[in-house]
């Protein structure tokens, strides 16, 4: 049995390709049984895994810029797994996937105290005020491999778990049945439902270990600088403070890349080493 190599999923999101449309949203809420409520534009209590945010260069009518950046959540890896969520949560509701590099959530040991909302600096985790309520019919449209949250829990996105579970369970069976040579799986054979729906080919998801997955070929880490990507083109949001996401982003704009680092005047211009 061939070897597998750890794993590191991780997206890469280009931001010159992204329209803002919002199919990543869609594609989200549907895959995953994220709840809605009849007013959606109460922000403080509705839930969205992925939100797209409008970003601007500041600069008036004529030289006025827009990028959308699209922000699930981020996976941090901090110092060897300790990512800011998983390091404060007291139920280990939260936990970081050696394996995958996933950072998984567990609704059943979750009893709400939102520490780990506190904690992470993305704002990528939503409590769960109510119990959700489908309206007449709608329960036959639910993904039956996500569990449906109850109220007085946090959730967030998963990166499509249960779409790794599938693909793994459909690996060890046909490598069982001699098949294939590895339960290692392709790039193609395990992809999140916001990569697939988008439209204009702005998000890429992989393997950021696997040398011929396109998310290494893109944020291929510099050595001399751990976790930094080589490509000028590449940033991750809040870089600075050490969380050591696993959602890379691109733009050819400098200042993109300058709001994605929280960059303010005065402070220096940021050095990409």
């Amino acid at each position: 049995m061939k070897q597998e190599r750890p794993k590191k999923f991780g997206m890469v999101i280009d931001l010159d390709k992204c329209t803002g449309c919002g199919a990543c949203l869609v594609a989200c809420m549907s895959e995953n049984n994220v709840p809605f409520k009849p007013d959606e534009s109460d922000k403080l209590t509705s839930i969205t895994w992925m939100r797209v945010y409008q970003l601007n260069n500041g600069k008036p009518y004529p030289e006025t810029d827009i990028c959308y950046l699209p922000r699930p959540c981020q996976h941090c890896e901090g110092d060897h797994g300790h990512s800011p969520c998983v390091s404060v949560c007291p139920a280990t509701a939260t936990d970081y996937g050696m394996e995958t590099g996933i950072v998984s959530q567990i609704y059943t040991r979750c009893f709400g105290c939102r520490y780990c909302m506190a904690a992470c600096p993305y704002h990528a985790r939503y409590f769960n005020w109510w119990d959700p309520v489908w309206p007449d019919g709608m329960e036959k449209y639910l993904n039956p491999s996500v569990s449906v949250r109850m109220r007085g829990v946090v959730e967030k996105c998963s990166f499509c778990y249960h779409r790794y579970q599938t693909a793994k369970d459909k690996a060890i069976y046909q490598f069982a049945e001699g098949e294939r040579d590895s339960t290692d799986l392709e790039e193609d054979e395990y992809q999140t439902a916001c990569t697939q729906a988008c439209p204009a080919g702005a998000i890429i998801f992989g393997d950021l270990n696997n040398p011929s997955h396109r998310v290494h070929q893109i944020a291929q880490p510099d050595e001399k600088h751990a976790g930094r990507p080589k490509n000028p083109k590449a940033f991750r949001l809040l870089e600075r403070l050490g969380t050591n996401p696993k959602v890379y982003y691109l733009s050819s704009r400098d200042w993109v890349r300058r709001a994605g680092d929280n960059y303010l005047e005065g402070e220096g211009k940021l050095k990409r080493h």
